[in-house]
């Protein structure tokens, strides 16, 4: 069933901070889907000339300088096309940072008053994977979540949505050009079953006692970022090697925990959008049993496979040999903002964290 759009409402005074949730809108309580810090991304525009399209689905509200100015014009935050001169509309595609039931969407026009478009629609697809925004815009199925509606200037307009379909993108339409300061896609998660139950334990992270023992280049940040805790805040808060002008490629180490099967790679480069690796390929060693300074003991546990730029990636690694090593290859080079490797202890893994532990807090 298409969803339904209930048309724009006011629920506060516009560019007021953060909104409180509206008596008519409760959905807006629940977890806004397309956020950065879920992993949320904006793959596509077709236009931003004058602001950039990422800014959609910053998590703070748009601020305002009316003084600033920049090359192209007034400095907007938000995301704002050129003025059209022939027919047509503009249009944007965020991926979702989790899958989920979209339960209504607001769009945005804070601080846009004589530039905000007139009209508006949302669509939505599920498409499994990470597809590139060509394959996207030419083979995924779109549904009407909102359908075209007038929208106001500097107001965060809202829909609700009546539809009980999972979407892992959605698509924003503006007519027929225009800027729009923020997109809020509130809704329910839906967890995929092929992750759950699967992991348990970050092998790598550095809270948990992983460490990088090896690293090819670190000239723009730390590779230890990619085992920090939390998510990254920005693209300092990730590694990244200078640019290669060779037929080699980057790399990084991690020494696990200890001895364990990864059941999920992780391989994020959120915020690296011109940067980002064209493929990665993990593989491993287990110390316990192979010598990991010769390469013919390290098995593959992820073949070399096409990374998207500013993306989550999730991969499930299937009958993946125990491991005390995990190496990272890039390609050809690039940032990255985290690695995690989800999995299990061996008992062999298990018994050499405790006895580590006994004998360095033994007094």
């Amino acid at each position: 069933m298409t969803g339904s759009s209930a048309g724009p409402q006011q629920p506060g005074p516009p560019s007021s901070g953060s909104p409180s949730p509206s008596p008519s809108s409760p959905w807006r309580q629940l977890p806004d889907l397309a956020a950065r810090r879920l992993g949320g991304s904006v793959v596509y525009a077709n236009d931003e000339l004058f602001a950039e399209r990422e800014n959609l689905i910053r998590p703070e509200p748009s601020g305002h300088d009316p003084a600033r100015f920049g090359p192209k014009g007034k400095v907007y935050d938000g995301w704002e096309t050129r003025r059209r001169r022939e027919p047509g509309h503009d249009l944007a595609v965020v991926r979702l940072g989790v899958p989920g039931i979209v339960r209504g969407v607001v769009v945005d026009t804070a601080w846009f008053t004589g530039n905000f478009p007139p009209e508006a629609s949302v669509e939505a697809a599920y498409v499994d994977g990470y597809p590139t925004p060509d394959e996207l815009l030419a083979a995924a199925r779109w549904e009407t979540l909102v359908p075209r509606s007038p929208i106001e200037g500097d107001t965060e307009n809202v829909f609700d949505v009546d539809d009980e379909r999972c979407w892992t993108h959605v698509r924003l339409t503006i007519y027929p050009d225009g800027g729009v300061a923020r997109l809020r896609v509130h809704g329910e998660v839906v967890p995929d079953p092929r992750y759950v139950g699967v992991g348990g334990l970050d092998l790598a992270a550095l809270e948990n006692g992983g460490r990088v023992v090896g690293c090819s280049n670190w000239f723009y940040s730390s590779p230890n970022n990619l085992i920090a805790p939390d998510r990254p805040r920005s693209m300092a808060e990730g590694w990244e090697t200078a640019r290669r002008r060779d037929d080699g490629n980057d790399w990084v180490t991690v020494r696990l925990a200890a001895d364990g099967t990864v059941a999920i790679a992780e391989l994020d480069t959120t915020y690296f959008v011109g940067n980002a690796p064209g493929w990665a390929r993990l593989t491993g060693c287990d110390a316990t049993v192979a010598d990991v300074d010769d390469p013919a003991t390290w098995v593959e546990l992820l073949p070399r496979t096409p990374l998207r730029p500013d993306t989550r990636h999730r991969f499930l690694l299937v009958d993946a040999s125990p491991a005390t090593h995990v190496r990272l290859d890039i390609y050809p080079d690039g940032g990255m903002a985290r690695l995690r490797l989800l999995g299990t202890l061996t008992p062999a893994g298990r018994d050499a964290i405790e006895r580590r532990w006994r004998e360095s807090t033994s007094r």
